[in-house]
């Protein structure tokens, strides 16, 4: 009955230490190379510095880009609050 027992007891441990390591594989979101899909990574090869005036849809007409390539190679640029000086990218990829 002892021997039995401690098995249980070391089955339970080993089933503890493997749940924890998973929760904290999932939560470094590193198991198996990560979870879900990673986002678009954008390369500018080319950026302006926004001038008085300029809008986002101006930029865009200007570089014959339409807004979504405008925007997938600015990601989290707030159109509605640009600043002189403000470096834009007008040329590049978003992998």
């Amino acid at each position: 009955m002892a021997k039995s027992s401690n098995n249980m007891v070391m089955f339970f441990n080993l089933v503890l230490v493997l749940s924890l390591l998973l929760i904290m594989s999932m939560a470094e979101a590193r198991l198996f190379g990560g979870i879900g899909k990673r986002d678009a990574t954008p390369e500018c090869d080319t950026v302006i510095g926004v001038s008085s005036g300029d809008t986002c849809f101006k930029i865009s007409q200007f570089f014959n880009l339409t807004a979504d390539e405008f925007l997938a190679i600015n990601p989290n640029l707030n159109c509605s609050s640009l600043f002189v000086g403000q470096w834009l990218c007008v040329e590049g990829t978003a992998n």
